[in-house]
């Protein structure tokens, strides 16, 4: 045959869809009736589809005359999933560097990132996830606050969506989770003050709708306790993860008769607020009084002087979160029964210029 009528031969073969090599597996997937993922479990002779199922991919295959090839076989299960990413919070630094770790997992990985906002209502809540839903995601994150919002978690659970939680204090028996121990945390950064010589040490308190906020509170007095000291006796105010909330906290606690030596904000928002309250004050950060953080988010290094905080891989987080959306998603297809995943991260002290021992010590 003349190499004119070979190549003529491969065209008419191609455009009948007819040539092993030019056979995808999305279009035996489409003869079959079924999703390419299917196709890869028939392939590689996997257990969990029916004895129909697997029949009629075999008879697709035979069909279209598909030849698998070791690549193939690598990539049949790489679907392209959609990954819903709802989100309120109220810190923009946290939300900035959880976005930047998911976008990156989901770009990595190959997969579409859908974000929706929604504001601060139960219904503004449920309205933006049901629009995720109806876009047709194959699963969900959620950053805090809405891993503990329980009208959002029921919703997704009738769905029938996977979903994960980011940052919820405790991780759920149906939702996967990946978090620090918030607890621990705070308790370390307490200690730390502590260390340097305070005594009276203020604290801001997270918003009271996240578990996370009373964690990071009792690890705070029971370094206290541990102490000798009287953690009743602790000047606390409360905040909402904003800077807002932590400018009206520092103007309370640094108008106290017995002013604090040390102030441990419960995330940075609410710590840069405190050091600008200081500053406006006149105080000498750190001479006059130490501030102390929590998350290690971008304002953290860039404020002055920089700030002592507790590091929580936000970026790590999105990033782990993408990745156990997608192992939930592949599970649950797979008919998998055992319990959701759980992830705890490490935190880190961060040790800054914000921070030391009171003056006249």
């Amino acid at each position: 045959m003349r190499g004119s009528d070979k190549r003529s031969r491969k065209r008419m073969e191609k455009r009948r869809g007819r040539s092993s090599q030019g056979v995808t597996i999305r279009e035996v997937a489409a003869r079959a009736g079924v999703s390419p993922m299917t196709v890869s479990r028939v392939i590689n002779n996997e257990n969990n589809v029916t004895p129909a199922t697997s029949a009629a991919v075999m008879a697709a295959i035979q069909e279209l005359k598909y030849t698998p090839n070791p690549a193939a076989r690598r990539l049949a299960g790489s679907e392209t999933f959609r990954i819903g990413l709802l989100y309120s919070n109220p810190s923009v630094a946290f939300l900035s560097e959880f976005l930047l770790g998911a976008l990156d997992e989901s770009s990595k990985t190959g997969h579409q990132l859908v974000v929706e906002k929604c504001g601060a209502t139960a219904a503004t809540e449920k309205a933006a996830l049901q629009k995720l839903l109806q876009s047709g995601v194959d699963g969900v994150v959620l950053p805090p606050p809405l891993c503990e919002a329980k009208s959002i978690l029921a919703e997704i659970a009738k769905s029938g969506v996977a979903a994960v939680a980011v940052a919820a204090g405790q991780p759920g028996p149906d939702v996967a989770t990946v978090r620090i121990d918030n607890y621990k945390a705070a308790h370390r950064m307490t200690q730390h003050l502590l260390s340097l010589g305070h005594r009276t040490i203020g604290f801001i308190k997270g918003h009271p709708n996240q578990t996370v906020s009373d964690q990071r509170l009792h690890g705070f007095l029971d370094a206290l306790s541990e102490a000798g000291l009287d953690p009743a006796a602790a000047p606390v105010e409360q905040g909402y993860f904003n800077y807002r909330s932590g400018l009206a906290a520092a103007d309370k606690l640094l108008a106290l008769k017995d002013r604090p030596t040390a102030i441990f904000a419960a995330n940075d928002d609410m710590a840069a607020a405190v050091l600008a309250t200081a500053h406006r004050l006149g105080l000498n950060v750190p001479v006059d009084l130490s501030i102390a953080g929590f998350d290690d988010t971008l304002i953290a290094g860039t404020i002055w002087p920089a700030l002592t905080t507790v590091r929580q891989p936000i970026a790590a987080m999105g990033r782990a979160a993408v990745s156990m959306l997608l192992d939930e998603v592949k599970r649950r297809r797979g008919g998998g029964t055992s319990a959701p995943a759980q992830q705890l991260l490490r935190h880190t002290l961060v040790e800054r210029e914000s921070t030391a021992a009171p003056s006249g010590k």
